[in-house]
């Protein structure tokens, strides 16, 4: 089983899906007329005040859950796995991937918006899975959605994450991973048993301090290698375009090497075109679906233009400034960085690890939640959570070799479905920029909702 996962994965996060995400990216860029020039504007509105509108959220805290659920150990460990296989140059093509991810994140979040739907809680609802159904027909590929999904955020979700914080806090303080599991179910239970709103205001709190945090580390390890930066930037960018081996210290590559690596890395990483974050931009507070959709883009460029960035700068000045440091070891390329960080390093590394990895249970314990709603209805909810929390438990002491193939391919059927929507849907999307933003109307309200059953 783990031949065959392994197997598939590696093909379907292969050329193919590499090439299908980056055309919509470009495609979307192009027909929106390069929305990427209104990030500053997306994130003022991120956080304006929308009291009395529609929603069970803030923009902000729609947002944050967002990044909640994208920023995870692959924002750390995953980009160093990158520059180790893929050279200097694949923290270019990681940051060109997180830009042009920007519009297909903006496409989505104006999609959960315009065709979500109020419950019988009287709850908003909506995602990739309310977009095929409502605005194409297609319930069936709704349903496949959500299926891959349901059992995308068991895996990379949860068990992943949850086994990922429980062997960090055994290496680094030496508690026992019992220890560590029985103590994550325990405060996973006490957030997400609230629902959305409680996950949202545990986010709101948690994310900005943890990312903070992060890049302040990232800053301070750039500061003592500033006498490398210039070397590290030209370094980055001649090896993106090189197409001969790349040398430094870094495992030999080329430019196709150099992009595979990055590109991957920066589509898993941001989670633009994969349809997980637009299940809870569907839950925001907004006057109209271009406002979200605005402040929705800006979680890749937080997630992949800045943090993923930084993260591929502190490698590979790190690797110049320190030529003991062995660059082709992706798993021990992070940890050797900020162990330069005289006294904290160490902690900073971990704090972080720690804190994406928690922040990630939750935000997809929403992102299933949802999927699991539209295929059974609210009565599930309630063992649905049981579930998750029982599975945040086993997930500390468990192998993850399996669970990590078998998410990666949930992983990327569930984009499938998600990118024919957006395909798809393309001329609602230019439709409703057009009259929202182009025109001037953005500050005007979108009409009400429907109602669906459960």
């Amino acid at each position: 089983m783990e031949n065959f996962f392994s197997t598939l994965s590696s093909f379907l996060w292969g050329w193919p899906m590499i090439i299908l995400l980056i055309g919509t990216h470009l495609f979307l860029t192009i027909k929106l007329k390069f929305p990427q020039r209104h990030i500053f504007k997306a994130m003022r509105l991120s956080l304006a005040k929308e009291e009395g509108k529609q929603g069970e959220v803030s923009q902000f805290g729609a947002l944050v859950t967002s990044l909640a659920a994208t920023l995870g150990t692959g924002n750390i460990i995953g980009m160093a796995t990158a520059v180790s296989l893929g050279g200097p140059g694949a923290v270019f093509w990681c940051w060109v991937t997180g830009v042009l991810g920007i519009s297909t994140k903006y496409g989505e979040g104006l999609l959960a918006i315009k065709y979500r739907v109020r419950n019988k809680r009287g709850e908003m609802t909506g995602g990739p899975m309310y977009a095929l159904d409502r605005g194409l027909g297609m319930k069936w590929l709704a349903v496949l959605f959500c299926v891959f999904t349901a059992l995308a955020a068991f895996g990379i979700g949860n068990l992943v994450q949850a086994n990922s914080i429980a062997i960090i806090a055994n290496d680094t303080w030496g508690i026992d991973t019992l220890y560590v599991s029985l103590a994550m179910s325990v405060l996973v239970a006490l957030v997400i048993f609230g629902g959305i709103k409680s996950i949202a205001r545990f986010c709101s709190a948690l994310v900005p301090f943890m990312a903070v945090s992060y890049v302040g580390g990232c800053l301070f390890i750039l500061f003592m290698n500033s006498a490398y930066l210039l070397e590290s930037f030209e370094l980055i960018f001649t090896s993106a375009f090189s197409p001969r081996a790349a040398g430094g210290g870094f495992l030999g590559s080329t430019i196709i090497m150099a992009s595979r690596f990055g590109i991957a890395r920066g589509l898993f990483s941001n989670e633009s075109g994969l349809g997980s974050a637009p299940i809870i931009a569907a839950a925001a507070k907004t006057r109209n679906p271009v406002r979200q959709a605005l402040v929705s883009s800006t979680a890749t460029f937080w997630d992949t233009v800045v943090i993923c960035a930084l993260t591929g700068l502190v490698l590979v000045s790190s690797v110049l400034a320190h030529p003991d440091i062995d660059a082709t070891q992706g798993a021990t390329l992070t940890k050797a960085a900020f162990d330069k960080i005289p006294y904290v390093g160490t902690f900073v590394l971990t704090f972080g690890i720690i804190t994406f990895a928690f922040s990630t249970i939750l935000g997809w314990s929403y992102y299933g939640e949802k999927s699991i709603e539209y295929l059974g209805g609210l009565r599930i909810i309630p063992f649905y959570r049981m579930a998750w929390v029982l599975a945040v438990c086993a997930g500390g002491i468990m192998d993850m070799t399996l669970i990590w193939n078998i998410s990666d391919c949930m992983n990327a059927l569930m984009a499938i479905p998600n990118l024919v929507c957006l395909l798809l849907l393309t001329p609602v999307i230019v439709q409703e920029t057009k009259y929202y933003l182009w025109d001037g109307r953005l500050d005007e309200a979108h009409r009400v909702v429907s109602s669906t059953a459960d």
